[in-house]
């Protein structure tokens, strides 16, 4: 099993008001599947820090079939839950989190590209579609824990 040709972003802190919210970590993964590789790089804001910190970026091979069955759980995940409308009106999920995902023939976004400023959606998920967010959001820490 191979993994797809992919881009991922996972933001915690999207929830603001008067002011654009002040994110506590931001993790990107690239899938390279000529290389069977999966590029991440996380970046966190330590409490009571201005600014977030950057961290080494990192390759881990996508070889193993746990790897490929994780990213497309994922995607599986996102393609079965709605995003908030309209975009970036209210963080429907509860986590303070957003994740945006790209393929070439998929793309889901949830938080708004300034995050969640304040408002309503008149799109609420289920509980069930909550727990399933939730676990997308841990897919994505599972694969960010992975050694290169």
């Amino acid at each position: 099993m191979s993994i797809p040709e992919f881009s991922l972003r996972l933001q915690e802190g999207i929830t603001g008001g008067f002011a654009p919210p002040t994110p506590s970590q931001i993790v990107t993964i690239t899938g390279i599947p000529t290389q069977n590789l999966l590029n991440i790089t996380a970046a966190h804001r330590p409490k009571g820090t201005p600014s977030l910190q950057d961290a080494v970026p990192k390759s881990i091979s996508a070889q193993n079939d746990h790897t490929a069955a994780l990213v497309t759980e994922l995607r599986s995940i996102l393609q079965d839950l709605p995003t908030e409308q309209p975009p970036g009106s209210e963080d429907i999920y509860g986590l303070d989190t957003s994740i945006a995902f790209g393929s070439d023939d998929f793309m889901w976004q949830n938080g708004g590209p300034q995050g969640c400023g304040g408002g309503t959606s008149f799109v609420q998920p289920t509980d069930e579609q909550k727990a399933k967010f939730k676990r997308a959001v841990e897919i994505v820490k599972e694969l960010q824990a992975k050694d290169a």
